[in-house]
This record gives structure tokens, sequence and C-alpha cells, in this order.
């Protein structure tokens, strides 16, 4: 689990709302959706973690925003080896799940297609009802998970360990 310290490091850059559609709130669900999936699909789970915490840190705005993937990642790399450790065949595959996220792929390594459909399982936020021919894995593709993600985005809800574990506060909303 990313720990308080990471989130403090990466809050500090971060542009935009910290109680926003692309804030804090939405990297604890997709980590929650992750980790539920990485359960089911075998993808490794330090790696979904990660993802989910840099995968939208490098955003300038909540719309439209080409390269926040690629400065998320770009983040991560200068963190890499003193706030977390990824061996390098992780290192790939999390650069390769954060900076193609938004592409609309659907193929690829079964890790980067969780951390894809993590992210995807959590769109009820922005109004958009998860799409099974969007998702990647079987997993991410049964209602039961869809329904279960689907009511946490449109709700926004907030897991509790960005309370206790990441030890900040988020506006619930």
């Amino acid at each position: 689990m990313p720990n308080g310290e990471l989130i403090r490091i990466i809050r500090r850059q971060y542009h935009l709302p910290w109680s926003g559609i692309h804030g804090v709130a939405h990297w604890a669900r997709v980590l929650e959706n992750g980790v539920r999936l990485a359960e089911r699909t075998g993808a490794n789970q330090r790696v979904v973690r990660l993802f989910a915490v840099f995968h939208d840190c490098g955003r300038v705005n909540e719309d439209y925003d080409q390269f926040h993937g690629r400065r998320g990642a770009e983040l991560a790399a200068t963190l890499r080896g003193t706030a977390f450790q990824l061996s390098d065949t992780e290192w790939e595959l999390f650069q390769f799940a954060c900076i193609h996220h938004t592409d609309g792929l659907t193929e690829g390594d079964a890790t980067v297609q969780t951390c894809w459909d993590a992210d995807r399982l959590d769109l009820g936020r922005v109004g958009i009802e998860p799409d099974p021919r969007y998702l990647c894995t079987p997993a991410a593709k049964q209602l039961e998970m869809i329904s279960w993600a689907y009511q946490r985005s449109i709700t926004r809800y907030v897991p509790n360990f960005i309370a206790t574990e990441w030890e900040c506060a988020v506006e619930r909303g």
C-alpha cells in the first residue's frame, strides 16, 4: 500500500483540487478496484497499487489532458528507489499502464489490463457507467464487479484508509 509519506510527496506537486474528480478519493477507489481485480486476474499488486496513486497525479486540468499519464510516470521515476521500490520488469509494466491508461486499449499484460480496468470502473464519478466492451479482463466485465464499483463511484465513496493509512483529510461527497 502506498504510505502517507508517498501521498504527501505526490500532493505537494498535485495541481488540482484534492477532493476533485481526479483527486485522492478517486485514487483510493482505483486502488481498491485494482486489488479486488488482482485477486482474480493474478496481476502484480505492487504495480496496481502504485498505478492507482500516480496515474492521474500529473493532471493539470479536470478535462482532456493528453500527457497526464506520462507526467505521472515521470514523477514516479524521480521517486523510484527512494519512496518506493519496483523491479525493472514491474517498472516497465507500471510505466506502460500509466502512459497509456486513457488510450482506449484493452489488450496487454494482465497487470496492465488490471490497472486500466481499475480506473475505468470508477467512471461513474463523471457520469459514465462502465461498459464491458471497454474493459479488459473477464473479472472486470462481471456485472457484480461493475455494479459494486459503479455504486461507489457515483456516490464518491471515500475509503477509510485515506485518513488512517494515508493520513490525509478529504471532503466526503
